[in-house]
C-alpha cells in the first residue's frame, strides 16, 4: 500500500515527519501518551480521551487486528493517533478486520512512522501541548495557524459532549438499584455492576438529582470522562446532593475528581498526566500494591485535602508520584479512586472495589 507522507507539529513549532495511519485529513487535540503495552482498541473508544491525540508507546500498533467485541464505547473517540510501526497485517485469527479498515470507517486520523519515544521524552520533559496531524498539507505555515486556533484542555467542559443524550437500562435486573451518572462512561464499568447484582440505569451528565432520586436508587455511580472537572458546575452541584442524602456514591477518575470538588477540595491540572495500565497505587488500609489502570491528566489537589483531614482521608496512592489515587468523604457513605477498576484491558488487581461498593450499598438498606 502506498504510504502517505504526514506530519504532527507540537504548540513549540517541533515537526515529526511520517506517513498516514487511517483517513486522509486533518486533525487536532491535546497531546498525550499511553504506556500500555496491549488493548488499543479499548484505548481509543474510551470517552475519557475525547478531543485528545494519543501517542501510543509501544511500537506495534494494529498486530493483533480488531475485534467488534473489544470496544469501551460506540465509536472511536480519540481525536487522533500517533504510532511508530503501523501494522495493518494482522495474526489473531478471531479479529473481524484490519485497523486501517477499522480507522477509516471510524474517520479517524493518525500518523505512523514517527519516533513516539521522542516525542513522549519530551512530554515528559516540557508538559502537555496542542498538536495538529494532517495528511492533507505539510505545509506547516497553513497548520501553525490552524494549530494557534485550538483551544487549550484546562477550562474545557467536554463530558456533556460524550454523554448519553437520553436514560437507558444497561441491566434491568439485580437486587440492588444503582444510578450511573454518564459523564463518559467505560462500557466494562456497566459489566463490573452487572455481573454484581446490579440493576443499572445510566443517565445523561446534566440530570438534576431529582430525577435521580425519583427512579429509586439504592446508589450512585459518577463515571469517568473527558475534561476540565473544575469546569462542571452542575455535576458538583449534584454532587453536594447526593452527599447531602447520605447515600451510597462511588466515583471513579473524572467521578472522582468531581467527589472531591462536592467536598471542597480543589483539583489541578497535571504536567503531563497518566495514561496506562501499569502504574502502581498503594492501597493505604491493606499496604498492598496494585498494578491499575490509568487514565487523567487532571487530579485532586493533596495540599488542600492534607488541609481538609477532617471531611475527606485519602485511602490510596501513586506509587510513582504520590498522587492521590482514592479517597473516601467522612462520615458519609461515599468513595472514590482516581484509576479504573473495571480494567479493560487489564489487569484486575483492583476489581474489589466494586464488590465493596455493592457491600456499602447492602449495609446501608
Amino acid at each position: 500500500m502506498e504510504q502517505v507522507p504526514a506530519v504532527i507539529l507540537l504548540e513549540d513549532g517541533t515537526v515529526f515527519h511520517g506517513h498516514a495511519a487511517g483517513k486522509i485529513g486533518t486533525t487536532i487535540g491535546e497531546l498525550c501518551f499511553n504506556t500500555g503495552m496491549t488493548g488499543y482498541q479499548e484505548v481509543f473508544t474510551d470517552p475519557s480521551y475525547f478531543g485528545q491525540i494519543l501517542v501510543m508507546t509501544n511500537a506495534h500498533i494494529g498486530n493483533y487486528g480488531i475485534k467488534n467485541v473489544d470496544t469501551e464505547s460506540d465509536s472511536i473517540k480519540i481525536a487522533g493517533v500517533v504510532i511508530k510501526n503501523f501494522t495493518n497485517n494482522y495474526s489473531r485469527p478471531l479479529a473481524d478486520g484490519s485497523i486501517q479498515d477499522y480507522f477509516e470507517d471510524e474517520g479517524l486520523v493518525g500518523i505512523g512512522g514517527v519516533d513516539t519515544r521522542a516525542i513522549v521524552k519530551k512530554l515528559r520533559t516540557d508538559g502537555s501541548s496542542n498538536a495538529i496531524i494532517s495528511s492533507e498539507t505539510t505545509d506547516i505555515k497553513t497548520l501553525k495557524k490552524q494549530l494557534a486556533e485550538a483551544p487549550k484542555m484546562k477550562g474545557l467542559e467536554l463530558a456533556s459532549k460524550v454523554s448519553t443524550q437520553e436514560a437507558y437500562d444497561f441491566s434491568d435486573k439485580g437486587t440492588y438499584k444503582i444510578a450511573a451518572l454518564d459523564f463518559g462512561m467505560k462500557t466494562n464499568i456497566l459489566r463490573c455492576f452487572a455481573e454484581r447484582d446490579c440493576q443499572v440505569r445510566v443517565f445523561p451528565a446534566k440530570t438534576s438529582f431529582e430525577e435521580l432520586k425519583a427512579w429509586g436508587a439504592d446508589g450512585f455511580f459518577l463515571s469517568n470522562g473527558p475534561g476540565d472537572p473544575s469546569s462542571m458546575d452542575y455535576a458538583v452541584d449534584t454532587v453536594k446532593q447526593i452527599l447531602e442524602s447520605n447515600m451510597p456514591v462511588f466515583g471513579i477518575c473524572l467521578g472522582h475528581q468531581l467527589l472531591a470538588l462536592a467536598a471542597g477540595i480543589d483539583t489541578y491540572k497535571m504536567h503531563h498526566g497518566h495514561r496506562g495500565i501499569n502504574h502502581p497505587v498503594i492501597n493505604l488500609a491493606t499496604t498492598k500494591c496494585e498494578i491499575t489502570s490509568l487514565n487523567h491528566g487532571f487530579a485532586v489537589n493533596p495540599e488542600t485535602l492534607d488541609k481538609m483531614s477532617d471531611v475527606a482521608t485519602i485511602t490510596h496512592r501513586n506509587l510513582n508520584d504520590g498522587t492521590v489515587e482514592g479517597l473516601k468523604i467522612n462520615n458519609k457513605n461515599a468513595f472514590s479512586v482516581q484509576y479504573h477498576p473495571e480494567s479493560a484491558p487489564g489487569p484486575h488487581d483492583s476489581r474489589y472495589l466494586f464488590d465493596d461498593f455493592v457491600q456499602m450499598i447492602a449495609n446501608s438498606k
